[in-house]
């Protein structure tokens, strides 16, 4: 007896001994370095509080839920975009360990990064003085042949913005200036960005470098610097009705745009994918207005186009994408995410350019307009404007009788 005594004490022993010397993470500001390509680092800035953390660029504070520990390893899901950072935690507060999307066709090897506690700067924490602004907007040609627009805002050394595309933005960026060099990194959880480069007078020359690659970055200033009107890229062929049927995500209910329920009323239809940013946003933006609005007879249909053609995958994915933003509107499962299948199982519409792609039904069931990709909250100005252009259409749509709504497209 005596020996039992003896052993279960040890072993009581052993185990608080263990439990104490277990390393816990810091409550607080991290700072992190994801390996991309060309041998670079591309930073990242996060902050933990016990099984919260928050991805921190420009001024998004992007919210991440169920951090775990075990042992000496620590889990932060990015479930939004069916990811994973994983971790083991050294002494010495500091994270080594590898970002990876789950549930891919080929096996994610994943994203090495380390991170460390106590840092809040971005790339230098005591950086050079800056002979050069980005301040402002820039005809931008990303690779061969991708024409975008950067909008830029920069105070002393730190500079933040974006580029708007045809078919949404890049989500907001950070960094800084030092001389006639900048260097500006993106990580909301989707994947990790970085571009690095020098302005010389109101040219800029750069590299975008993600995990696996990096393309030249040319880009010239100009004040009046603009896209196409995202109100014109995809059309409503002439004489072909827009309509659909496809299953509710959720209850596998077949749901058709001729359905009582969306009768008479003006419907909003967004083309989305819950893996990608821009429809991210979007929703963001659409669940709440959704719910403060419902009742003026406006419905909104969610045409959901997955990473993997099957129900079941798709009902997860979505329902996280539904938790997250408290969507109450219909989201039903269209396919796989494939801008020419899009095309395909929509015919009505011209094509399929972009993801989201927003269409504004009338009460009379006829499109009045259609908006290609996402103006986000990164955007600034912009998409303060488009917020404000949204509520004026959906507004003047709402007001309409029996006569065909007639919506004029504003330039942007």
């Amino acid at each position: 007896m005596k020996r039992i005594a003896i052993f279960t004490l040890t072993g009581l022993l052993l185990a608080g001994f263990s439990a104490q010397s277990q390393t816990k993470p810091k409550d607080g500001f991290w700072r992190g370095t994801f390996a991309v390509a060309n041998g670079q680092e591309a930073p990242f800035n996060f902050e933990l509080k016990g099984p919260t953390a928050w991805l921190l660029n420009g001024s998004e504070r992007f919210e991440l839920k169920g951090v775990t520990q075990k042992g000496d390893s620590l889990f932060i899901p990015v479930d939004i975009y069916d990811a994973l950072l994983s971790a083991g935690i050294e002494p010495n507060q500091t994270l080594s360990g590898v970002f990876k999307r789950l549930n891919t066709k080929v096996v994610d090897p994943g994203i090495p990064f380390r991170a460390e506690f106590g840092k809040r700067y971005r790339f230098v924490e005591k950086p050079a003085a800056a002979a050069v602004s980005l301040k402002g907007k820039w005809d931008v040609t990303i690779g061969k042949d991708n024409k975008t627009v950067g909008v830029f805002e920069q105070i002393g050394n730190k500079v933040t913005g974006t580029f708007l595309t045809t078919t949404g933005d890049f989500r907001y960026y950070e960094g800084t200036v030092q001389g006639n060099e900048f260097a500006l990194s993106a990580f909301s959880g989707s994947s990790p960005s970085l571009i690095k480069g020098t302005v010389n007078g109101n040219e800029l020359t750069a590299e975008l470098i993600n995990a696996r690659n990096a393309q030249p970055v040319q880009g010239t200033r100009n004040a009046q610097a603009a896209l196409p009107d995202a109100y014109t890229l995809t059309k409503i062929k002439e004489g072909v009705p827009f309509d659909f049927t496809f299953p509710d995500a959720f209850t596998g209910k077949p749901v058709s745009l001729k359905d009582p329920k969306y009768r008479g009323k003006v419907v909003i239809v967004t083309i989305l994918g819950s893996w990608c940013p821009n429809c991210v946003d979007e929703t963001a933006f659409l669940a709440p207005w959704y719910q403060a609005n419902r009742q003026r007879g406006v419905e909104i249909i969610g045409l959901a186009f997955e990473r993997k053609d099957d129900p079941v995958f798709a009902k997860t994915r979505l329902q996280t994408l539904k938790n997250r933003f408290g969507v109450d509107y219909d989201i039903l499962f269209a396919g796989l995410a494939d801008k020419k299948l899009a095309s395909a199982a929509l015919p009505a519409l011209s094509e399929v350019l972009s993801f989201p792609t927003t269409i504004y039904i009338n009460r009379q069931g006829e499109v009045s307009k259609i908006h290609t990709g996402y103006t986000g909250p990164a955007t600034g100005a912009y998409y303060e404007e488009f917020v404000k252009e949204f509520n004026a259409d959906l507004d003047q749509l709402l007001k309409s009788g029996p006569a065909k709504a007639s919506i004029k497209s504003v330039e942007k």
